[in-house]
């Protein structure tokens, strides 16, 4: 059996209080209470301010949790153009894109976003993209290809952005350079309802429907995509940490079913396997996701019966642990 020494390299430190600062790892031992204590960080949801507009099938990306945006989508009776701003606390109504849409995509942060493809209240799939500059949105370069661009997922920046997969099932890939969209190689996986996180030289698309359900998960080398480890639960129609590095990212919510089995599932992502951290409060699908990996944001989403405004923020804290040395 390892003992204190060979775990630690030394004697644990004897306290009668917890230290101040202590680091990630450390170890010591309450002699006024007879516990052995852990620094760890502790993962978990709360509860956000809620969106002014009930929806989903909107796009949302953002910095972090206290930084995001959620565009366009659907209202239940018709597809909207608005567009709201998060703080950490509410949400603000802002410069609406120019076309109304739902299943649409976006990426960025709240002061420079693109909103990308998408379906049209008048019923058809749409190549329109936007930019955002912190005010106003402006058209510019449109998708290169009309079929499945909608019901898509994206990553990226508002200067270097990546659009995969679509409804109908498809593969296809386009790559942003800030003015102009060019066709690249394909998703191994035809996929619609995907989602993702990363930049355009290191990307990640998980999940979605293939048409039915998928854990597929793939990793973009600025190149082409490589199957890697799969979600351990199979979803569509699932949000993301949109800002989030390749190598350090989140999924959470979704549908397990053919919108069905609305989720509370989170997983993370460290560049090799996923791993189910805490899970959301309310179950739902096509909500809006940004942030990263310890500073992420849900609003927003359908939960099978109606309609959401509910917000829900990711955050890791440094926390104190009881230990169990074995």
């Amino acid at each position: 059996m390892a003992t204190l020494r060979d775990i630690k390299g030394d004697l644990v430190e004897q306290r009668t209080a917890n230290p101040d600062n202590p680091n990630i790892g450390d170890i010591w031992y309450r002699s006024d209470t007879g516990d052995m204590q852990l620094q760890v960080n502790l993962s978990a949801w709360s509860t956000g301010g809620s969106t002014n507009q009930v929806r989903s099938q909107g796009a949302g990306t953002g910095a972090s949790k206290d930084s995001a945006l959620v565009t366009g989508g659907y209202t239940g009776t018709a597809a909207t153009a608005k567009n709201e701003s998060y703080n950490g606390s509410s949400w603000t109504e802002v410069g609406d894109i120019n076309s109304a849409r739902r299943y649409n995509q976006s990426c960025g942060i709240v002061t420079a976003a693109l909103c990308t493809g998408g379906y049209t209240q008048g019923g058809s799939a749409t190549t329109e993209n936007e930019s955002w500059d912190g005010s106003s949105w402006t058209e510019i370069g449109d998708l290169s290809r009309p079929a499945q661009r909608y019901d898509s997922g994206q990553l990226g920046t508002q200067a270097a952005s990546l659009y995969f997969g679509g409804e109908p099932v498809g593969a296809v890939t386009e790559l942003w350079n800030g003015s102009s969209w060019t066709e690249v190689n394909d998703l191994n996986t035809a996929r619609m309802a995907v989602t993702g996180f990363g930049t355009t030289s290191a990307g990640i698309a998980a999940g979605g429907r293939a048409p039915s359900v998928t854990a597929a998960n793939e990793s973009w080398d600025g190149t082409s995509w490589t199957e890697v480890g799969d979600l351990n639960t199979a979803r569509g129609d699932a949000s993301s940490s949109k800002a989030a590095p390749a190598t350090n990212g989140l999924v959470y919510i979704g549908s397990t079913g053919n919108h069905t089995n609305t989720q509370t599932l989170t997983e993370s992502w460290d560049g090799t396997s996923w791993a189910e951290t805490s899970d959301l409060s309310t179950a739902r699908y096509r909500g809006g996701g940004g942030g990263t990996g310890s500073s992420a944001i849900c609003a927003t989403g359908y939960d099978g019966s109606s309609r959401s405004s509910a917000t829900e923020e990711f955050s890791i804290a440094p926390t104190t642990r009881k230990a169990t040395i074995s």
